[in-house]
């Protein structure tokens, strides 16, 4: 089954991007702050901010910078089955 509703990954990229320039805002942290901060790149952050594009590496130093890295620590963490046969997939490994 198709799901109509799914967002590609450039939405979902954009949608964590704009959350992220919020919270940098909330913290009272210019984008040359945050690059400092971290250790990336100012040319990273502010491309990051405006098209959602960014290394998973780069992505984890801005959590640590934030003081957000437990979200991402607990990313795909607490993801329900979607079958029995995934549950009993998992037991036997």
């Amino acid at each position: 089954m198709i799901n109509l509703e799914q967002r590609t990954y450039n939405e979902i990229n954009k949608d964590l991007a704009k959350r992220v320039a919020k919270l940098r805002r909330r913290r009272k942290l210019s984008q040359q702050a945050l690059a400092q901060k971290s250790g990336v790149s100012f040319g990273s952050v502010k491309r990051f901010e405006q098209t959602g594009d960014i290394s998973l590496q780069s992505l984890t130093k801005i959590a640590i910078a934030l003081e957000v890295e437990g979200e991402l620590e607990y990313l795909f963490s607490q993801v329900p089955y979607e079958s029995l046969e995934e549950l009993l997939n998992e037991q036997g490994r």
